[in-house]
């Protein structure tokens, strides 16, 4: 099996819906980075804004003062970063900061000259599914008669053709299905179910579902969802199904846990770790 890339996330920012306020300043960002990338991280995605459902957005100038010191000092320490912004002036000015992947959640929509910015550079290019600003994503979850799957493939698909016609290489983007992004939960359930028709546009995926709003849903107690903090194991089982699909990125708060899933993944598709032993007798109660 081919390992999916795990993709660390840094917020910093005072508001996002997982982490918010916890690594706002550089400082405290940059060391969570660097314990991501020791939890086993392949790469960090560095971002200034929340896209929570109702977020207001900061403006240009607040986002770059978040994520630029962030991104020079892990870039200058050596590691691979992904800048998450929608903005074409704080791509630019990430990649010149040393990012190597621009992650932009609206695809090109929220701000059509990222893609110009994004051609003129190598770096990789994420286009998310979206239709509209967090403030009233939830206004835009109708799909039609096709449903949801049919729904983002094609909008996906046209994304793909702008971005190409912008004049980015094909080989070098990424697509997301934008899990929570102007979708209800069962549609969530419905894209994770229908991957393969996502997989029908040729390019490789990237998973978020990290912490999202639908597994808290899926454990809810007396109509409670579960707490954020509270759904890593149903992250962790669905992080195993995900590595023995074509998913080539996974977006996650949890590293460690996530690391693991894909260990043991790894481990049954190649018979069993030699490493291990194997199971004694005394291992069996």
């Amino acid at each position: 099996m081919t390992r999916p890339r795990v993709m660390g996330i840094v917020n910093v920012t005072p508001d996002s819906f997982s982490d918010g306020g916890l690594y706002a300043d550089t400082s405290r960002a940059v060391e969570h980075g660097r314990q991501l990338l020791a939890d086993g991280a392949d790469l960090l995605d560095i971002g200034g804004e929340s896209t929570r459902p109702g977020a207001t957005r900061p403006v240009v100038g607040e986002e770059l003062d978040r994520v630029i010191p962030v991104i020079t000092q892990l870039a200058a320490e050596g590691a691979r970063i992904s800048v998450d912004t929608m903005r074409a002036p704080v791509a630019e000015a990430a990649l010149a900061a040393g990012a190597q992947v621009v992650n932009d959640v609206s695809g090109g929509l929220a701000d059509p000259e990222i893609l110009e910015v994004v051609a003129h550079s190598d770096a990789a290019y994420v286009a998310m599914h979206w239709r509209a600003h967090a403030t009233d994503m939830q206004d835009f979850t109708g799909y039609g008669p096709g449903g949801v799957v049919e729904g983002v493939r094609r909008e996906l698909g046209e994304r793909l053709a702008a971005i190409v016609a912008a004049g980015i290489d094909p080989e070098r983007v990424l697509l997301d299905p934008g899990l929570g992004f102007a979708k209800t939960a069962e549609h969530n359930w419905e894209l994770l179910r229908g991957l393969a028709a996502l997989e029908s546009l040729g390019r490789p995926l990237l998973i978020g579902a990290s912490r999202k709003s639908f597994l808290g849903a899926l454990l809810a107690l007396d109509g409670v969802p579960r707490p954020v903090g509270e759904r890593e194991f149903a992250h962790a089982a669905l992080v195993v199904l995900l590595a023995q699909r074509s998913v080539s990125c996974l977006r996650v708060h949890d590293v460690r846990a996530t690391c693991d899933a894909l260990a043991v993944v790894e481990a049954l598709a190649a018979g069993g770790v030699a490493s291990a032993g194997g199971v004694g007798q005394g291992d069996v109660s």
